[in-house]
């Protein structure tokens, strides 16, 4: 029998193999009393798991082959650290001890309440982070009810599996890849999250959000994973496989090959040059960009320097930072977006409370609302442009009123330096993100008054359709070639080209090569993406040519029905 099962597809590539229903599950947490005298004993219970879980997930980064992208190991060091953190190392105990509750309980009550602070940031890519923190504490948990249940075990099965499951950790993917199968799919999860990314950096093909796999599924059962259109077909059919067989060698020649583009030119065969930079968002991220061939940092989010953290950072320590990354670059742009963080933390790190934290007190409006968090970051950016390239960009501005203000209090920030005799470069370009429908349509005149824009695409679409991308009930409404949301990207991209201002890219829509053309026929020629997809944008690049796609991307932009532009695209692409 013969059908198919939707799902995401984060992780392109096709693969032909059977099935293994990996049945762990969400580890099971009792809830009991303890008797006083035993509440030390279960202390050191919980800090033996912790320490078993630290000593696999090291022997799991031991396994990581030499020849991985840089970005592999960074996903264990930061479970390694979230571990070795107060959060779940300390209050966790101190529950144990106050509370005279089992391990694991205690480990739970800890879990939900960092989950919650995560759940009420605005940015996705940041609220996916959650994840992190749910991984770990199951593998904690695991190991409180068996040392040797924290990971899936090493065996010749695994060889060309498929792998489905309700979700993985990025140190579950690096063993079953290690083990040598051939791809991964998940009930849960989404497109940013780190396995997700991970698996995008192994090249795994790889499904997320397929609910209830596992009831229609069967061990042994012969599938083909598609990444590229999201779908898991179960068939036995000699002539489908023989197709996907060809498609899927195709893909393999392709990936071999892009290695050899690290040093070309992202130029087009009629010689338009296309600006690929690299997405960050930790300083030790820089050592990916020479792998990817990237020309700079389109966006690093200096996020992480707030997080985690009962107290601020001041002004000295962002100033180290942001130095630090300029400097590493040796002379490459950086693009430094100011804080983005939502209404779920207020200055002095007290809780706040909103009815709808993406529509509520965030990113630049939090800044505005709190100049204690903003000044002392542009302080530290200014103090940094005189180390190299730097440029400042201002996320979720949504009216002329709100930029206006900014450029104020920059222009008042400048002052501030040159009085206290401290360097900055006095032409430090200062751009905007269009990640809301208000900007896009006012992106004229947001350009008159700033250097540079660039379209989050991300937040555009979301905002734009009203869902939420990592909501598993409504993503699939999550669609980068919806009309509002293509006209919205055109027309800021005609904006910035009358008033003669560069304007880029840095959503994820940006990284994926079956938008390339697309968005050079709009006329884009700055694009930020994850370092590990810029490779496979600058093959598209160098295989178009720009002179013939401005008759396909005007009947895209003229046309309101959704397969109509999905065959126009795929024509454009052939």
């Amino acid at each position: 029998m013969n059908f198919s099962i939707a799902g995401i597809g984060v992780s392109c590539g096709i693969a032909i193999g059977r099935i293994s229903l990996l049945e762990r599950g969400v580890p099971e947490v009792p809830s009991y009393t303890l008797a006083e005298d035993l509440v030390e004993a279960e202390i050191e219970r919980f800090s033996q798991a912790v320490d078993t879980t630290i000593a696999q997930l090291r022997s799991v980064r031991e396994r990581i082959p030499a020849s991985a992208p840089a970005d592999i190991a960074a996903f264990i060091d930061t479970h390694l650290l979230m571990l070795d953190d107060s959060a779940l190392r300390k209050v966790p105990a101190e529950t144990i001890r106050e509370s005279c509750c089992n391990a694991e309980w205690a480990l739970k009550l800890q879990r939900d309440a960092l989950v919650g602070v995560f759940e009420e940031m605005d940015d996705p890519y940041l609220r996916t982070r959650k994840d992190d923190v749910i991984h770990v504490v199951n593998g904690i948990l695991r190991s409180l009810q068996s040392p040797e249940s924290g990971f899936p075990q090493s065996t010749a099965v695994m060889n060309d599996r498929i792998v489905v499951a309700d979700d993985l950790t990025p140190a579950d993917t690096i063993l079953l890849h290690h083990q040598g199968i051939a791809a991964l799919l998940t009930e849960y999860g989404g497109p940013l999250s780190h396995t997700a990314i991970l698996a995008r950096s192994l090249r795994i093909p790889m499904l997320v959000g397929v609910h209830g796999a596992r009831q229609c599924l069967r061990n042994n059962d012969q599938v083909i994973l598609d990444g590229h259109h999201g779908q898991l077909v179960v068939t036995d059919d000699a002539d489908m496989l023989r197709q996907y067989r060809a498609l899927q060698l195709q893909d393999q020649r392709h990936y071999a090959s892009l290695d050899r583009l690290r040093n070309k030119s992202a130029a087009s065969l009629d010689g338009v040059e296309v600006q690929l930079q690299a997405n960050i968002e930790l300083p030790g991220d820089i050592e990916m960009l020479e792998q990817a061939g990237a020309a700079g940092v389109g966006l690093f989010r200096t996020e992480f320097l707030f997080m985690n953290r009962s107290q601020m950072p001041d002004e000295d320590e962002q100033f180290e930072v942001y130095r630090s990354v300029v400097q590493a670059l040796r002379g490459k742009p950086v693009t430094l977006r100011t804080l983005d963080l939502g209404a779920d933390k207020t200055v002095d790190g007290s809780e706040a409370s909103t009815t709808n934290p993406a529509l509520g007190l965030r990113a630049i409006r939090l800044c505005l609302h709190d100049p204690d968090l903003f000044y002392p970051q542009l302080r530290a950016i200014l103090r940094a442009s005189v180390f190299g390239p730097v440029r400042l960009m201002v996320p979720m501005i949504s009216t002329l009123v709100e930029l206006r203000q900014v450029l104020r209090i920059i222009g008042m920030v400048k002052q501030e330096l040159r009085q206290a005799g401290k360097a900055y470069d006095e032409n430090i370009p200062i751009g905007a993100m269009i990640e809301v429908p208000s900007a896009a349509l006012q992106s004229y005149h947001f350009a008159k008054e700033l250097d540079f824009l660039s379209i989050g695409t991300n937040d555009l679409v979301q905002y734009t359709m009203a869902i939420d991308r990592v909501d598993d009930e409504v993503n699939y409404l999550y669609d980068p070639l919806n009309p509002a949301v293509l006209r919205l990207i055109y027309l800021t991209i005609r904006s910035g080209k009358r008033v003669g201002i560069p304007v880029a890219m840095c959503g994820e829509m940006a990284g994926d090569r079956r938008f390339t053309r697309l968005l050079m026929g709009m006329g884009l020629r700055e694009l930020s993406m994850q370092a590990t997809s810029c490779l496979d944008v600058k093959d598209m690049i160098r295989q178009t040519d720009c002179s013939l796609l401005s008759r396909p991307v005007r009947k895209i932009l003229a046309s309101a029905d959704a397969d109509e532009i999905d065959a126009l695209l795929m024509a454009m692409n052939a």
